[in-house]
C-alpha cells in the first residue's frame, strides 16, 4: 500500500476541480489558455503545489502565474466544496518547465543523430 494515497486522491481531485473552473467561471485574461499540468500534495493536506503550464515568454508566464496568485482566493472558495475536506488546503501556483526541458531534451538528440558518421567519430 502506498503511503499518502490519500493525498493523491485529494490532488486528482484538486487537479480536476481546477480545470473545470479555468473552463466555466474564470474570467481573468491572464489566465486564458493555461493548463494545470499536475497537482502535488504535501503528506499533511495542507499545502497543494499546483504545476501550470503555458506557452509564451517569461513575461507571459510572470502573467500567468500572477493572474493564478491574485484568483486564489477565489479558487479556494469554489473547490473548497468540491472536495469534502475539514481543512481547504493552500495553494501554491507554480510553472512546469517539464515540457520546456523536455523539447530542448529532444532538440539536442535530433542535433546529434542529424552528424553524419564521420562527425560523430572525431
Amino acid at each position: 500500500m502506498k503511503p499518502y494515497l490519500r493525498a493523491e486522491r485529494i490532488s486528482g481531485k484538486i487537479q480536476r476541480a481546477i480545470t473545470g473552473l479555468l473552463s466555466r467561471k474564470m474570467q481573468d485574461p491572464r489566465i486564458e489558455m493555461a493548463t494545470v499540468s499536475s497537482v502535488k500534495m504535501t503528506s499533511d493536506l495542507r499545502v497543494a503545489y499546483v504545476y501550470i503550464t503555458v506557452f509564451g515568454d517569461k513575461k507571459r508566464i510572470k502573467d500567468v502565474l500572477d493572474g493564478f496568485k491574485n484568483s486564489k482566493g477565489f479558487i479556494k472558495k469554489r473547490i473548497a466544496p468540491e472536495l469534502g475536506l475539514k481543512y481547504m488546503p493552500d495553494l501554491k501556483f507554480l510553472y512546469d518547465d517539464s515540457f520546456d526541458k523536455a523539447a530542448k531534451m529532444d532538440e539536442l538528440i535530433k542535433s546529434a543523430s542529424s552528424g553524419t558518421p564521420d562527425e560523430q567519430q572525431s
